[in-house]
């Protein structure tokens, strides 16, 4: 198995180890609904996404 050629300092192990999010995503208002929404995600209540429609939303499969 490989090893590291070097130790890693206290510092960069601590760095490493606290780089994960703290806080929730910010929510956007969807253009079409007006609903809020995530980023880059398409809308949960129509189905939008950059203008377009990805999802279909209220049909039964």
């Amino acid at each position: 198995m490989a090893h590291p050629k070097r130790k890693w300092s206290k510092a960069r192990t601590g760095s490493h180890k606290s780089n994960w999010k703290l806080i929730m995503p910010n929510f956007v208002e969807c253009p079409q609904c007006h609903a809020k929404m995530l980023r880059r995600v398409a809308c949960k209540n129509c189905g939008y996404l950059d203008g377009k429609q990805v999802l279909k939303v209220g049909e039964e499969i």
